[in-house]
């Protein structure tokens, strides 16, 4: 379901403080708040996404913006299948 438009999209006021503080300095940003939406704010700036075990480095475009922090890293780990060793005889 959408967000009701009266609302506004949800950003955490950590995420806009520290990306206020970010634009004086070169560093990332590390951000725990994944459902918190990317803004106009934040646009050319780096970001390390937490995924729940690591920070993964998100740099925001001009295409990231109204999307959330947390679409851009993965928590889920992907299946690796082994093959079976062909035996000599």
């Amino acid at each position: 379901m959408a967000r009701s438009l009266f609302k506004g999209p949800f950003c955490g006021y950590s995420v806009i403080r520290k990306s206020h503080k970010k634009n004086q300095k070169k560093q990332r940003l590390k951000i725990w708040s994944r459902n918190s939406t990317i803004l106009p704010i934040h646009k050319n700036l780096f970001f390390q996404v937490h995924n729940g075990k690591n920070f993964i480095p998100l740099h925001v475009t001009e295409d990231c913006i109204g999307h959330k922090f947390g679409e851009f890293a993965s928590t889920r780990k992907s299946a690796i299948f082994k093959r079976k060793k062909i035996q000599k005889r």
